[in-house]
């Protein structure tokens, strides 16, 4: 797995992050950056994702356990403790199911618009899903570009990056893109294994609350959330296991537009 690091990296690590599917580690460097003054910050690219080379493998997959397990050899192999875990959307979503599994190893769980859905069917089939407009999006997603140039003139203002400012969408191309043989570039993680990973919601992130440990805090966009309401999660409020704050006029990249609030919850979760 490839990462970024943030911060003196003779003192532990405080804060694993794990981006949003389809983007990279280094696309968050402008919001994470600072916190190096104060933390040591570990941002990851998931398998599939940037300059990680672990295989990517679509036939039979039904989960995000895959990105779990990763994420569970990580903390295992530098052996980190007492560390905030947080990502944006999956990268939230798989914090959330890491935790459940390693709760010795986990601080606090901060998330940012985590993707989680209600219940689900326990023969759940990704099938289910394959004509939704998200994976049918990803599937149509262009995957080669003539330069970078190029794939920040057709990105720049437009769908999903139409609020991103100039500098994290150069951040998302720099790690995003990979040479092709031919001399052009590629997308770093392939429309088929995007569209893979809308489709696969097999995973339990219901059994993962209920095992927590760690305090969670929960920053949800206030426009086309991802953050499902459920009854089940207004009833981990209502218990007061989950702290569920919706951010005023912030999409589902909550972290581009309010990088302020993402890094003042890390500090906050880091120094409790």
């Amino acid at each position: 797995m490839a990462g970024i690091e943030f911060g003196d990296p003779a003192r532990p690590i405080d804060v694993v992050f794990l981006h949003a599917n389809g983007f990279n580690a280094r696309t968050y460097a402008a919001v994470l950056e600072p916190l190096g003054e104060r933390l040591h910050v570990l941002a990851v690219d998931q398998r599939g994702h940037g300059r990680t080379d672990l295989p990517a493998a679509i036939e039979g997959r039904t989960s995000w356990y895959d990105f779990r397990d990763d994420l569970l050899a990580l903390l295992a192999a530098l052996d980190l403790k007492n560390v905030v875990l947080s990502g944006h959307s999956m990268g939230g979503a798989v914090s959330l199911l890491a935790q459940a599994c390693a709760p010795e190893r986990i601080k606090a769980l901060v998330l940012f618009d985590p993707v989680v859905m209600p219940p689900l069917q326990a023969d759940f089939d990704p099938a289910a899903f394959a004509e939704s407009p998200l994976v049918q999006g990803a599937l149509r997603r262009r995957a080669i570009f003539p330069d970078r140039a190029g794939a920040f003139s057709a990105y720049r203002g437009r769908g999903a990056f139409r609020t991103w400012p100039d500098e994290m969408l150069a951040d998302y191309l720099a790690d995003g893109l990979r040479p092709r043989a031919d001399g052009q570039l590629e997308l770093a993680c392939a429309p088929e294994w995007e569209a893979s990973n809308f489709r696969s919601h097999g995973h339990d992130p219901w059994a993962a609350f209920a095992a927590a440990r760690a305090p969670i805090r929960i920053l949800r966009a206030e426009a086309g959330s991802t953050t499902r309401d459920a009854p089940a999660l207004e009833a981990l409020v209502a218990e007061g296991r989950v702290r569920m704050e919706t951010i005023p006029g912030t999409t589902h990249f909550l972290p581009m537009e309010r990088p302020d609030l993402v890094r003042a919850a890390l500090l906050k979760a880091a120094a409790q």
